[in-house]
C-alpha cells in the first residue's frame, strides 16, 4: 500500500492530468479524417445533378461534361454553361446581372458543340431524353431573369442536336435568391443566410420529381436515413487541387444504407452555403433528403472551401476558372474530383 500522503498527491495529480489527457485524446479523435465513401448499388439510369446559384453553374458544367452518364440537371438561380469564359469580370457582370449584355445562348451552344467534338465534354447526343429543370424566383435581385432564361434557352438550342430533351422553366414564383422550402430556413421575403427560405414551396421535391419521375408517395416530415461525413481528399487527381473542404456529406435513405439498388443525386451548395459557413443547414434542410427516401436516391453533398489565393472568399463552385484551365470540362480539377468520388460510390464516370 502507498503512504497516505503519496496517495493524496497522486489523487490530486490525477484530477489535474487525467482530464487534460482525456481532452487531448478527444482532440486527436476529432482531428482524424472522416471515412471514405462507401460503395453503393447505384442504378446508372438514375443519376443526376442539382445546384443553387454557383452550384447551379457547377451542375450544368457537370451535366454537359457527363451527359452520357447523367439523366438530367436541376438548376436553381443559375445561368448557362460557359457563360463566364474564364473571366471573373464576365461572371460578375453578364452572367449575374445581364449587364452590359445578357448571355447569348446561340453562341454558347456553339461552344458546347466545339468542346463536345474535341472530347472535352460529352457528345451532345448524350443529352438525348435528359430532364432539365430551371428555377428562378421573381424577387431574385442577384441573378437576373435573362441569365436563368439563357440557361434554359441554351438547352433548347441543343435539343435538336440531342434528339429531344424534357425541359422546363419555372420562373413565376415569388421568392428571392435562395433555396425555397416548405418550412425550413429564414423568412422567405427577407432572405439571407443560410439561403434557405420558408416559402411554402418545396423546390427540392419539384426538382426531384422532374429528374426522377413522380413520387410514389408524399415525402415524410423528416428524413429517416443517415447523413454521413466523408473525407474528400482521396478523390483529388494527382497534382490538381480542387480547393474543396476536408469533409463532404452523403445522405443514405434506409433502403440505400441496407444495400438496396438506388439512384444518386449530386447537390451543389451555393456561395456562402458550405458547411464552414452555415453548418449542416443545406445538407439537412434543403429538402432533398426527405424526397430521397421516397425516390430511393442517395444524395452526395460535396463541399467547397473558401480561399483568397486563388480568390474565392465566399466558397463558390468554380464557374469562372479559379482552379485553372479546363475548369468547366472533364479536365477541370473539380469535375475530375467529382468523377472519382462518383466512381467510388458506384456511378462510374470517364
Amino acid at each position: 500500500m502507498f503512504p497516505r500522503e503519496f496517495s493524496q498527491r497522486a489523487a490530486q495529480a490525477a484530477r489535474v492530468f487525467i482530464p487534460a489527457a482525456l481532452a487531448l485524446a478527444l482532440a486527436a479523435c476529432a482531428a482524424e479524417p472522416a471515412p471514405r465513401l462507401p460503395e453503393l448499388d447505384i442504378d446508372p439510369d438514375r443519376v443526376a445533378v442539382a445546384g443553387l446559384s454557383s452550384g447551379a453553374y457547377m451542375a450544368t458544367q457537370v451535366h454537359l461534361a457527363h451527359s452520357d452518364r447523367l439523366r438530367g440537371a436541376a438548376l436553381l438561380a443559375g445561368g448557362p454553361y460557359g457563360c463566364a469564359g474564364a473571366s471573373l469580370e464576365t461572371a460578375l457582370g453578364p452572367c449575374m446581372v445581364a449587364e452590359p449584355y445578357a448571355p447569348d445562348p446561340a453562341r454558347l451552344a456553339g461552344v458546347v458543340r466545339e468542346r463536345a467534338a474535341a472530347g472535352d465534354i460529352a457528345p451532345v447526343s448524350g443529352l438525348a431524353g435528359d430532364a432539365v429543370y430551371v428555377l428562378r424566383g421573381r424577387a431574385d435581385t442577384v441573378v437576373a431573369e435573362a441569365v436563368t432564361r439563357s440557361a434554359h434557352d441554351l438547352y433548347a438550342a441543343l435539343a435538336d442536336d440531342a434528339g429531344g430533351l424534357s425541359l422546363h422553366y419555372d420562373g413565376g414564383r415569388d421568392f428571392p435568391h435562395l433555396m425555397p422550402t416548405l418550412d425550413a430556413g429564414v423568412d422567405c421575403a427577407t432572405g439571407g443566410t443560410p439561403y434557405l427560405g420558408r416559402c411554402g414551396f418545396d423546390a427540392a421535391g419539384e426538382a426531384m420529381a422532374w429528374l426522377f419521375g413522380p413520387a410514389s408517395s408524399p415525402a415524410p416530415a423528416t428524413a429517416a436515413g443517415e447523413l454521413r461525413r466523408f473525407d474528400q481528399a482521396p478523390y483529388a487527381a494527382p497534382g490538381a487541387d480542387p480547393l474543396l473542404a476536408e469533409a463532404g456529406y452523403l445522405y443514405l435513405p434506409p433502403a440505400c444504407a441496407a444495400g438496396g439498388r438506388c439512384g444518386l443525386l449530386v447537390a451543389f451548395h451555393g456561395c456562402e452555403q458550405n458547411a464552414d459557413k452555415v453548418g449542416e443547414a443545406f445538407v439537412r434542410d434543403a429538402g432533398f433528403n426527405r424526397w430521397a427516401d421516397v425516390h430511393r436516391v442517395a444524395v452526395l453533398y460535396p463541399q467547397v472551401r473558401s480561399s483568397y489565393l486563388p480568390l474565392n472568399p465566399k466558397a463558390c463552385w468554380d464557374w469562372w476558372g479559379y482552379t485553372g484551365e479546363g475548369y468547366d470540362t472533364r479536365r477541370g480539377a473539380q469535375p475530375r474530383w467529382l468523377a472519382a468520388a462518383m466512381t467510388a460510390l458506384g456511378a462510374p464516370m470517364p
